[in-house]
Order: structure tokens, then C-alpha cells, then sequence
């Protein structure tokens, strides 16, 4: 790896002399190779574990040969990290935005409801904004209906990351205000979040 500077580390865990978790803790340990992501493939379905150490992704054996080659692909895509904005009522989505987007560089900002979210970028704006739709005292569509209105919160990209089955009227509503809109139900959570940090670094592609 040090020789290499490779794009990608492909790392499985279960290995004779030295697992993968300890070889993935020493990659993040040691500057210059920390920012190399890490793509974990292995039999053992410890995905949290890996996430939290700073993987990138996680899949489990046998592999889906589409799944490791789109993760691979968003990875390779993926540009220089900013300020994001975690809109999300759910502590536990939070944590885990906040720990894989965090591995990867990104300075992440959370917010539990849609007016603490306002609230947030009014102290400062964010590169990005990841928002969930249902939430209290304010949800998503109200959230997105006050960035149009507001001629400097206007040009935020905003994510949707949510776990609505959305109607033509729900995409009525967010249409001209969102990037994209994932569903927390159409992927694995590490593979959700690799699509999601793909799409941060084509957002900061187009900023610059």
C-alpha cells in the first residue's frame, strides 16, 4: 500500500498472521494512507464494526460483482470533501452519516428537525445538505419549500435520503429543489452512504 498509493483497498478480514481490522486500523493510523478509501469484503457481517473503523463500504460473501463495481466506480468519483449538513430526526441515521462521511473527510453538521436545520444555516451554510423528509415540527417538503424561498439558501444542493415511498405529488413538490433522492430502503446502509458520498463529490466538482 505504501509502495502502491492505490485508488481503492479492497481488505478482507479474516486472514492468517494479521486480520483485516487491524490492518484497517493501521491504515487510519497512519497519515498518508488514511485517506485511501477502504472497501471491506469478507464473510463476517460486522458492518457497523467496519464503518466505524473508517470503511468506506462493506459487503459480505459471495459478492455481488455489480455492488462492488458500483461502490468502486462512486468512490472513484468521489472529489474533495466540504461542509454537510445532516438533516434527520433519527440519532442512530445521524451517527452513521456522521461516521462514514466523517472517515471520508467531510465536516459534518447535524440538525434533529427541519427548524434546528434552518437554524444551521443561518449560522453558516453548508456545501451540501442531506435531509430526511419526515420529521417533526418541520419536515423535508417544508425544509425545501424555505430554501427556494430564500435567494442565498437557494443554490444549496440538497440530497434526500429517505425512507418514504414517495408519491407523484411528494416528487411534485421537491422537484427543482433537490439533487437527488435516495431510499434508505433501496440499499445497504454502507453502500447508501458510498452513493451518497459520490454524489457530495460531484456536487463539489460542479462548484468549483
Amino acid at each position: 500500500m505504501r509502495e502502491l498509493r492505490p485508488a481503492a483497498i479492497i481488505l478482507d478480514v479474516l486472514m492468517p498472521d494479521i486480520d483485516g481490522w487491524t490492518v484497517l486500523a493501521a491504515l487510519k493510523g497512519e497519515p498518508e494512507l488514511a485517506d485511501i478509501p477502504v472497501v471491506i469484503v469478507t464473510i463476517v457481517d460486522e458492518q457497523r464494526r467496519g464503518i466505524a473503523l473508517g470503511a468506506a463500504g462493506y459487503l459480505t460473501k459471495p459478492i455481488d460483482r455489480e455492488r462492488l463495481v458500483a461502490i468502486l466506480s462512486d468512490l472513484r468519483a468521489a472529489a474533495a470533501p466540504g461542509n454537510i449538513l445532516v438533516v434527520d430526526d433519527d440519532e442512530e441515521q445521524r451517527q452513521f452519516v456522521r461516521e462514514i462521511l466523517g472517515a471520508r473527510g467531510w465536516t459534518v453538521r447535524e440538525a434533529a428537525n427541519g427548524r434546528l436545520g434552518l437554524d444551521a444555516i443561518a449560522a453558516e451554510l453548508p456545501d451540501v445538505i442531506l435531509l430526511d423528509l419526515m420529521m417533526p415540527e418541520m419536515d423535508g417538503f417544508e425544509v425545501v419549500a424555505a430554501l427556494r424561498a430564500n435567494a442565498a439558501w437557494r443554490a444549496i444542493p440538497v440530497v434526500v435520503v429517505t425512507a418514504l415511498d414517495l408519491t407523484a405529488e411528494d416528487r411534485q413538490r421537491l422537484s427543482g429543489g433537490v439533487e437527488q433522492i435516495l431510499s434508505k430502503h433501496a440499499f445497504p446502509p454502507a453502500e447508501l452512504m458510498a452513493r451518497v458520498g459520490a454524489l457530495l463529490g460531484e456536487t463539489r466538482k460542479a462548484q468549483k
